[in-house]
């Protein structure tokens, strides 16, 4: 095993990269709704974008987001989608094909409300988009806006 740091890998760098460009675009946009319209064209592009199993699951991702908790704001992080609250990520998409990952995640950070004892989860892997897959992202949503 070796002990040599090996740095960040590309698919990193490009995220990081992104994530710059994204913060950059956001503060030259105008008033508030102008930002907020913006951002959601540009994550509405960004899914559009995807190879097909990832845009199938981050356009449910996207709906399920809206519809049960239209107070999170999307907005792009590192280039993929996620939608936060009061300028905070609560949740988040990430493309499998983005990292080169066997499957598609949906990521949950500190402000979400997901604490459930000692232990809980915080990221969940997406493989398929199917009603109970549906339904278990709307209550892991609802239940981190509570």
């Amino acid at each position: 095993m070796s002990t040599t740091y090996e740095g960040f890998t590309a698919e990193e760098k490009a995220a990081m990269k992104e994530h710059a460009q994204d913060m950059k675009k956001a503060a030259r946009r105008g008033s508030a709704a102008d930002k907020a319209a913006a951002a959601e064209q540009d994550v509405v592009a960004k899914i559009a974008e995807m190879p097909d199993e990832d845009r199938v699951l981050a356009e449910l991702v996207h709906d399920v987001v809206k519809a049960n908790a239209p107070m999170l704001a999307p907005k792009l992080w590192y280039g993929q989608p996620a939608y936060a609250l009061d300028g905070k990520v609560v949740c988040f998409f990430q493309a499998a094909a983005k990292f080169k990952t066997r499957y598609a995640t949906l990521g949950f950070n500190e402000a979400a409300q997901l604490d459930d004892g000692a232990m809980w989860a915080t990221a969940f892997a997406l493989t398929e988009a199917t009603p109970a897959v549906k339904k278990r992202v709307a209550a892991l949503v609802k239940q981190a806006v509570s």
